[in-house]
């Protein structure tokens, strides 16, 4: 069963969906919807159990799929251009295989329509494990997560999902802060999220793969894979940008997307 996304819509012309990767939320693409909302319709989305968006007990592709396919339903749009990084790029490849005629072309950020191993166990952990009874400033809890997580980049990134109790919700001594992400879940589900997304047979339309130059996500490795299930795939790579490169690279990433999505093809 879909749930109803959280969204922002910004901007006129064609339709444009956005998604986010994991642990992100709408506001992780603020930066591309602002350089891409003169020329389209941008439509960002939280996914479930993430963001503002429903929490739910089933997490994966297919079932995030048919979310993206009920918001088009809802907003009345037939057909959309949609570009998603990660984790969102998955959903995107999974929306074109699942239903092609509802989607003009893709553009699919630093990933591979391939199974991964497990890469983010230790934020997992560190995620679980912070108490939240104990951290009482986000100081607290950047120091617990800390241990799990080196870089202070992610960690700024993965406590944007730390959100402060309403006081006229706070219980005396109880917990300051609560998590949007649905963690239980996502922790259960993380399994599903690794996997490949799949379909009854390839997506003939248009799709643009970003890869980030200093990101291992895409490797020659995969290209039969993605020929196989996107025939009609290009490949472009972002220099000096990792697998955050929408937002290392915002001004490239904005201008080959730009130029692909409003290409009459």
């Amino acid at each position: 069963m879909s749930v109803e996304l959280n969204h922002r819509i910004t901007g006129e012309g064609a339709p444009l969906i956005l998604l986010h990767g994991l642990f992100g939320s709408l506001e992780n693409l603020g930066g591309i919807a602002r350089r891409l909302q003169d020329e389209w319709q941008v439509h960002a989305l939280d996914q479930r159990n993430h963001g503002n968006s429903p929490h739910s007990d089933t997490m994966d592709y297919p079932a995030m799929a048919e979310d993206v396919i009920a918001y088009l339903d809802r907003q009345g749009i037939d057909k959309a251009r949609i570009l998603g990084h990660s984790m969102g790029g998955k959903v995107a490849m999974q929306v074109a295989l699942q239903a092609p005629h509802r989607v003009e072309k893709i553009v699919v950020a630093d990933i591979a329509p391939v199974s991964y191993k497990p890469r983010h166990d230790a934020i997992l952990e560190g995620l679980t494990s912070l108490d939240l009874q104990s951290a009482r400033t986000r100081q607290d809890a950047d120091k617990f997560l800390a241990e799990f997580v080196e870089i202070p980049s992610v960690r700024q990134f993965l406590l944007k999902n730390l959100e402060r109790v309403p006081r006229e919700e706070q219980e005396e001594g109880g917990a300051v802060f609560r998590w949007r992400l649905n963690l239980p879940v996502i922790d259960a589900c993380y399994g599903n999220l690794a996997m490949a997304p799949e379909g009854d047979g390839p997506y003939e339309g248009p799709v643009l793969f970003l890869k980030g130059a200093e990101s291992a996500y895409i490797q020659e490795k995969h290209r039969e894979q993605i020929e196989r299930l996107f025939p009609a795939a290009e490949l472009r790579v972002i220099q000096d940008a990792g697998h955050w490169l929408h937002a290392e690279k915002a001004d490239t990433f904005a201008a080959l997307s730009r130029r692909f999505l409003a290409e009459s093809r």
